[in-house]
């Protein structure tokens, strides 16, 4: 059983088997990033290049959103804390899971969409991710989310208890 940050994910049994799944020994990446603007950019190539090389790129709309995210947290991370931060990706039993480290202290917090122009990338983390959390520890905080891969971990399966593989831990703040 994998645990991720002490989360329970899905059994791997054979009713996730037909799902994409990263290679054996695919599925974690990690990388560091300066603190500059175009790292952003790099980042979210980096998240697209890694969901194609694992096959989890063609999958309705996961890479955008992946990207997406990343492109708030990592804006965040520059922004807020003016430091190196590092991404990372973990791919396993239908969840995707993304986290930057960065060395800021600051919480993020889900501000209303509104009509400002900025303060609206945790809650479009909060919208769209399946869960989300931040960890603290030692000089810094690592923001995390996690999207599905698979009709059971996306929230399409909701109705069908067969292919829940327990409690849903809900939305994690």
């Amino acid at each position: 059983m994998l645990h991720l940050h002490g989360a329970r994910c899905p059994d791997p049994a054979p009713r996730y088997g037909s799902y994409p799944q990263p290679p054996m020994g695919a599925g974690h990446l990690s990388a560091e990033y300066d603190p500059r603007p175009s790292a952003v950019r790099e980042a979210r190539a980096e998240v697209r290049r890694q969901l194609e090389g694992w096959g989890l790129a063609d999958l309705d709309d996961l890479a955008d959103v992946a990207e997406l995210l990343v492109s708030e947290l990592a804006t965040n991370a520059l922004l807020h804390s003016a430091s190196h931060f590092r991404l990372t990706l973990f791919a396993a039993h239908g969840i995707l899971r993304c986290e930057v480290r960065d060395a800021g202290r600051r919480v993020p917090t889900v501000l209303d969409a509104g009509a400002s122009e900025s303060g609206r990338g945790m809650f479009l983390v909060a919208a769209l991710a399946r869960r989300w959390g931040c960890h603290q520890d030692g000089q810094g905080k690592s923001v995390w989310f996690e999207l599905g891969t698979c009709p059971c971990t996306t929230g399409s399966a909701d109705g069908d208890p067969s292919c829940r593989p327990g409690p849903s831990p809900g939305r994690q703040r």
